[in-house]
């Protein structure tokens, strides 16, 4: 069980890393992040895949997160504080009391993650996806759909944002993911690994209702606005949500809980009946 360690001031150097976290999330973490909430320090602390560096809980929540905290490494520290203080080490009223600092620990590369995918599995592949909110919607629905793995181009905004974090119920630290470099073909990757690419779009000549799920499928999604890149839609199976006359327009979050849905839906019903 990790010591308890009093903080007082605000200004001690000690948590130093969670003065102002919502600046700091804008001018970079030097690798770490911020995870905010019982809910999302739980799913930290038992995330293969995270390291959990410190943890500062406002005073009164002490009882509540011991739990919690029993589980980490006795080098890890715990602060507690009371809510004046920690409120102003934050920069804002915390109001779930529950702070910590993690790091991801020796990510694969998008090869690699695919590799270690076996049998029936879902990928989600993300293309110039820069909002935090929506980063955050996805993740939470590949985590809800049992999604094996999720990669992100270059393009799309850090999953490892406070807010993106704190929008996904801590659905970024459950499903692995990984980014690709600039230029790479992510549709290749796929087809290497026995993927097959799905791309959403308004203009896809197949309805979704008529995809039957494989047994491992790739659902590409692109910026709402620009959607996804017209020579990766050429390559990818075009599919469509067919939605009210005059309208064709979804949150991509939205989107991908549908699509994905779909394809576990699907394959329920057929392992069911096999």
């Amino acid at each position: 069980m990790p010591t308890i360690l009093p903080i007082h001031d605000a200004d001690d150097p000690r948590i130093a890393a969670y003065r102002d976290i919502r600046e700091r999330d804008l001018v970079g973490r030097q690798g770490l992040f911020v995870a905010e909430g019982r809910v999302v320090l739980a799913m930290l602390v038992a995330a293969t895949g995270y390291r959990a560096e410190s943890v500062l809980v406002a005073a009164h929540r002490l009882d509540s997160v011991g739990d919690l905290v029993a589980p980490l490494a006795d080098d890890v520290p715990v602060y507690a504080a009371e809510q004046p203080v920690l409120d102003a080490i934050a920069g804002f009223p915390m109001h779930r009391g529950i702070l910590a600092i993690g790091r991801r620990v020796d990510p694969l590369s998008p090869d690699a993650l695919l590799a270690s995918l076996s049998g029936d599995a879902d990928v989600l592949v993300l293309s110039g996806i820069a909002n935090h909110d929506n980063m955050g919607g996805l993740f939470r629905n590949a985590a809800a759909f049992g999604v094996g793995a999720v990669l992100l181009d270059a393009e799309c905004c850090d999953p490892l944002y406070r807010k993106a974090i704190r929008v996904s119920v801590g659905g970024v630290l459950k499903t692995p993911y990984a980014t690709l470099a600039r230029g790479d073909d992510p549709v290749a990757l796929l087809e290497r690994h026995g993927f097959a690419p799905l791309a959403l779009t308004p203009g896809g000549a197949t309805t979704l209702a008529e995809v039957v799920p494989g047994r491992r499928n790739a659902v590409l999604l692109g910026a709402e606005g620009p959607g996804l890149a017209a020579d990766l839609i050429a390559r990818a199976r075009g599919v469509r949500i067919d939605m009210a006359a005059g309208f064709d327009s979804l949150n991509v979050a939205t989107t991908g809980g549908i699509v994905l849905h779909h394809l576990a839906a699907g394959r329920h019903r057929s392992t069911s009946s096999s």
